[in-house]
């Protein structure tokens, strides 16, 4: 059973990472903890398990069921958990969604698959059977994860719309059209339908930005090392403080410019070092392609940290002194 059965997703949920040991293999100890301390975040609304942030791209059915359950063995009964859904075909998709409505996740993110890339735009009526297919497999909140549009696998904008009449489960979007314009319009208009859709950002390189248009929340792997800044930008946003969400910025500002750096692929991997050179993981293990990061950019992230005033209990405490 799942635990939150209300949930509707808006605020603040971060992506959590995933522990590795040398051998590839997942160390669900040290996932375990570094779970237990983001979710133990003031003012949070979700954490979502099993998305980019935790590779779910490398991960295989059982390993992403075993990262499910024992994240909601660890916190689950605190705070809602939202599970990925990573797949190129409909029928893998709707049993990963039976996995997770199942073991007891709260929500879903449903990824584009991969195999819509060459063209799939064209085709609005394979982006509905898909989603139908995983929303015939539970009733479950979805949310739609929605990509730049130059990737391939952004939906255009009146298949968002006749997405949300025909697959009333979807609830919000992850916003990465990683276009201002477009972002916008997103927000000015879903929030706004007769059944609302929470427009919740990802465009974690200009939070602030995106946050001052309206967005009604943000799913963002930084939350994984930055979720207590997250949640200040995102108040002091909601309470029209510019004073105050400026501040606060000028502090994500220079992580942001660390983690989102060319080459884009390499954000978590970064996100990983900074949680070992803040005391809250043993080691940073990507598995491949993804590599370790140079020298350079160890100092780089290093620095980053520092400049914005991140200690091994958060950016708050020190914040206070």
């Amino acid at each position: 059973m799942r635990r939150f059965k209300d949930f509707q997703p808006k605020g603040v949920i971060p992506a959590t990472l995933l522990a590795l040991n040398d051998d590839y293999s997942i160390n669900e100890k040290e996932s375990r903890r570094h779970n237990a301390h983001v979710a133990a975040t003031p003012g949070l609304a979700a954490v979502t398990v099993n998305g980019h942030a935790s590779e779910v791209h490398a991960c295989t059915f059982e390993e992403q069921k075993r990262i499910l359950d024992f994240c909601l063995d660890e916190m689950g009964d605190r705070i809602p958990l939202i599970n990925g859904i990573y797949a190129d075909g409909s029928h893998e998709a709707a049993r990963l969604a039976r996995m997770a409505d199942e073991a007891g996740a709260s929500c879903l993110l449903v990824f584009p698959p991969q195999s819509m890339t060459m063209g799939g735009q064209l085709r609005p009526e394979m982006a509905v059977a898909h989603f139908k297919m995983i929303a015939d497999a539970t009733d479950l909140p979805i949310i739609l994860f929605q990509y730049p549009m130059g990737t391939g696998l952004g939906y255009p904008f009146e298949t968002l719309l006749k997405l949300f009449e025909e697959v009333p489960s979807i609830k919000a979007i992850k916003d990465w059209s990683n276009d201002a314009m477009l972002h916008e319009k997103h927000i000015r208009t879903f929030q706004n339908l007769p059944r609302p859709v929470t427009v919740l950002t990802t465009h974690s390189s200009w939070l602030m930005a995106s946050l001052t248009l309206g967005a009604g929340g943000l799913l963002s792997g930084a939350g994984s090392v930055i979720p207590d800044l997250q949640v200040a930008l995102f108040e002091a946003v909601q309470a029209k403080d510019l004073a105050k969400a400026q501040a606060i910025n000028d502090r994500i500002y220079p992580l942001a410019q660390a983690f989102y750096t060319p080459p884009f692929l390499d954000m978590h991997n970064r996100m990983k070092e900074c949680l070992v050179m803040l005391g809250r993981a043993e080691k940073a293990v990507m598995r491949p392609p993804l590599m370790k990061l140079s020298a350079e950019e160890l100092s780089r992230l290093r620095a980053a940290l520092a400049e914005a005033g991140i200690g091994r209990d958060g950016a708050m405490p020190l914040a206070a002194e």
